[in-house]
C-alpha cells in the first residue's frame, strides 16, 4: 500500500514566563486521591484508575482568571503526573504536568498544582501522562466559564452535560505498556466507553448482557451544551446522536462559527462543544454513538459505544440500527473537508488564544518555520521506536525546566532540525530552540500509513491548512489566514488504521 502523505499548518506564538498567580482574582480548589479500584465497564473486572474513588474522575470546575489549586494524592504503585490538556500555561508552565516541565509525583506523596486560567475560556479534559496510565482511567473534565460580564455567543443553555468517549482495552495499562516497550502493536481495543461505561445492548450478538450503559436525561424543548472528549488511546472516532442535529459551538477553548453536523469526527485528544435541541419526538429513547473510524469496519463492530438520550416523556427503549457513519468508504476527503469547516468565530466577545493579542495571526510576520515529518516505527538499535524529522526523543532524567531553572548542563540539545534529517535515525534529547516572542510556522508532514494526532502541552495553535501530498512553498497559497480555528489538538494524516497521540512540549 502506498503511504499516505498528508500537511498539516499552524502559527505559534512562542512567550516564555515566571510564575504568577493574581491575587485579586478567585482561587478554586480541588483535592485528587489517585487510586486503583475494580470496575467491569465491559463485563470483565479489570484494574482502573479512579480519582476519589470515581471512574471517570470528577469535573473540574471553574472561570476565566481563577487560580486553580489541585492538590493530587498519588496512591497507586508507580509514579504519577495529571496534564491538564489544553489548559494555557502562562506563567507557569513547571505545573503543565509532563516530563518536560515536572518530575513525577511518587508512590505515596502528593503534589499541589497551582495555576491562573488566564483569559481563557471553553471544554478540556485532563489525565495522567506516565507509564500509558491514560489506558486505564484516571481522565476527567475540566470546564472554563465565562465571566458574567462577557457573553458567551448563543443562548445560555438550558443544562451543561460532559460526554467523555475512548477506546478501551480489558488488559491493565501495564500490559499495553510492555506491548509497546517491546516494539508491538497495541492490537484492536475492546471497546469504547462512554463516561466510563460500556455499550448498551443494540445487538444481542456484539454485545453481552449485564453491562451498564450511559443514560443521558433531558426534557422536551430545551437546548444542551454537550462537551465531548476524546479520552482514549489510539482510535479517532465518529461521534452521533440518533435524529438530532449537534451545532458546533467551541472547541478547546475557541468559539466556533456554528453550523449543523449529523456526526463528527473525533480524534485523540480532541474536545468539543456541540449545542443540542431536544425537538424530537419521545416516542422511544435515541442512541448516542461513538465509532471507530479509519479501519475495517466489519472488523471493528464490536469497538462502538453506545448510550442512551432519554427524554422525560420517553414513551419506550431505543431499538432498531444504529445512526449510519459517514459514508466515505469511496470519498476519502470527507473528513479533511470536514475538519476544514471548523472556523474561528472572530466576531464572539471572549478570551484569546495567547496573551500577546495576535489572533490576527495572517498579518504577523513568521519567524521560524519547522516542518516535523514522521514515519512508520524504525529500528534503533534493535528495537522499533517512532521518530519525529528522524529523531526518536529520549526523555531526561532531570525536567527540562527544571534544568532551566537551575542551568543544569548538558540535560538536553537545542538543535532539533528545521527540516528533516536524512539518513539513519537516532534517539536523542533534541528540542526546538524557539525564539522569545517569536512567531512560528510549523508543518506536519504525516508518511506513516495511519492517523496521527498531535497536542501542544500549555499552548494553543491555530490550524490554517490541511492537505494530501507533500507541502511545499507553494502550499501558502491555500492558508486560512483570517479564521483558522485555535486549539491545543489536531489530526494529521487521514488514513486506515490507527492512530498516535504525541506531546509537542
Amino acid at each position: 500500500m502506498a503511504l499516505s502523505r498528508f500537511w498539516g499548518w499552524f502559527l505559534i506564538h512562542i512567550a516564555l514566563f515566571l510564575s504568577l498567580c493574581y491575587a485579586e482574582d478567585p482561587f478554586v480548589f480541588y483535592d485528587f486521591e489517585v487510586t486503583y479500584i475494580t470496575a467491569s465497564p465491559l463485563g470483565v473486572p479489570q484494574q482502573v484508575i479512579a480519582i476519589n474513588n470515581k471512574f471517570p474522575g470528577p469535573t473540574i470546575n471553574s472561570t476565566t482568571n481563577n487560580n486553580v489549586v489541585i492538590n493530587v494524592r498519588n496512591k497507586l504503585d508507580e509514579s504519577l503526573l495529571m496534564h491538564w490538556s489544553g489548559i494555557q500555561q502562562r506563567r507557569s508552565s513547571w505545573q503543565d504536568g509532563v516530563l518536560g516541565t515536572n518530575c513525577p509525583i511518587p508512590p505515596k506523596w502528593n503534589w499541589t498544582y497551582q495555576f491562573q486560567v488566564k483569559d481563557q475560556v471553553g471544554s478540556f479534559f485532563y489525565f495522567p501522562s506516565l507509564h500509558f496510565q491514560r489506558a486505564a482511567g484516571g481522565f476527567g473534565s475540566f470546564i472554563i466559564n465565562n465571566r458574567p460580564i462577557i457573553p458567551i455567543p448563543f443562548d445560555t443553555p438550558d443544562g451543561d452535560i460532559v460526554i467523555l468517549i475512548g477506546d478501551w482495552y480489558t488488559r491493565n495499562h501495564t500490559a499495553l505498556r510492555k506491548a509497546l516497550d517491546a516494539g508491538k502493536g497495541l492490537g484492536m481495543p475492546d471497546g469504547v466507553l462512554i463516561n466510563g461505561k460500556g455499550p448498551y445492548r443494540y445487538n444481542d450478538t456484539l454485545v453481552p448482557d449485564g453491562i451498564e450503559y450511559e443514560t443521558i436525561n433531558v426534557h422536551p424543548g430545551k437546548t444542551y451544551r454537550l462537551r465531548v472528549h476524546n479520552v482514549g488511546i489510539s482510535t479517532s472516532l465518529n461521534f452521533r446522536i440518533q435524529s438530532h442535529n449537534l451545532l458546533l459551538a467551541e472547541s478547546e477553548g475557541s468559539y466556533t462559527v456554528q453550523q449543523n453536523y449529523t456526526s463528527l469526527d473525533i480524534h485523540v485528544g480532541q474536545s468539543y462543544s456541540f449545542l443540542l435541541t431536544t425537538d424530537q419526538n419521545a416516542s422511544s429513547d435515541y442512541y448516542i454513538v461513538a465509532s471507530a473510524r479509519f479501519v475495517n469496519e466489519s472488523q471493528w463492530k464490536r469497538v462502538t459505544g453506545v448510550a442512551i438520550l432519554r427524554y422525560s416523556n420517553s414513551k419506550g427503549k431505543a431499538s432498531g440500527p444504529l445512526p449510519d457513519p459517514p459514508q466515505d468508504d469511496f470519498d476519502k476527503t470527507f473528513s479533511m473537508n470536514q475538519a476544514r469547516s471548523i472556523r474561528w468565530n472572530v466576531s464572539a466577545s471572549g478570551a484569546r488564544p495567547n496573551p500577546q493579542g495576535s489572533f490576527r495571526y495572517g498579518s504577523i510576520n513568521v519567524t521560524e518555520v519547522y516542518v516535523l515529518r514522521n514515519k512508520p516505527p524504525e529500528t534503533i538499535d534493535g528495537k522499533r521506536r517512532a521518530t519525529l524529522s528522524g529523531i526518536s526523543f529520549v526523555n531526561p532524567a532531570t525536567p527540562i525546566r527544571l534544568a532551566d531553572q537551575y542551568k543544569i548542563k548538558g540535560v538536553y540539545k537545542l538543535d532539533f532540525p528545521n527540516k528533516p534529517l536524512t539518513g539513519p535515525p537516532k534517539m536523542e534529547t533534541s528540542v526546538i530552540n524557539g525564539t522569545y516572542r517569536g512567531f512560528m510556522e510549523v508543518i506536519l508532514q504525516n508518511n506513516d500509513t495511519k492517523m496521527h494526532t498531535y497536542h501542544m502541552s500549555g499552548y494553543a495553535f491555530f490550524v490554517v491548512g490541511m492537505d494530501y501530498g507533500e507541502w511545499s512553498e507553494n502550499s501558502r497559497g491555500t492558508y486560512n489566514k483570517w479564521d483558522g480555528i485555535a486549539r491545543s489538538t489536531t489530526q494529521v494524516g487521514l488514513s486506515w488504521c490507527m492512530d498516535c497521540n504525541l506531546d509537542i512540549t
